[in-house]
């Protein structure tokens, strides 16, 4: 599970990051990533915790299969927060394909998503 603090809700912040950031494609899914964005929710000067947010569709599935590829991507981004910059802000949308997709081929895909947003891989 994800914890609280580490979890994007507002609508403001899902568009901050979508329209804001930098966007990996990939076959099952795309990752929008706004690296270091300050909080201006957040009170102190402290660093903001890295948020991710997530958005499956209807057309990756029933509510079983959606509900499943976003128990599986957050289980995933979980383990991988520590490798994205403070205060950064993340959306993973799922694509159709997720929904067919084991926790192998979504894992390879958004580590790979990640690899071009943070090391700047080939397009």
């Amino acid at each position: 599970m994800l914890p609280t603090e580490n979890r994007l809700r507002r609508r403001e912040d899902f568009a901050t990051a979508v329209r804001r950031g930098r966007r990996a494609g990939r076959p099952l899914l795309v990752v929008h990533l706004r690296s270091g964005a300050t909080d201006p929710h957040a009170p102190g000067e402290s660093a903001p915790p890295t948020r991710a947010g997530f958005v499956v569709s209807k057309a990756v599935g029933v509510a079983v299969v959606r509900n499943l590829v976003k128990r599986r991507l957050r289980h995933l981004m979980r383990d991988r927060l520590s490798q994205l910059p403070p205060g950064s802000l993340v959306v993973v949308r799922a694509l159709p394909g997720a929904g067919d997709a084991d926790h192998a081929h979504l894992a390879r895909d958004l580590d790979a998503a990640f690899q071009r947003l943070l090391g700047g891989g080939a397009r």
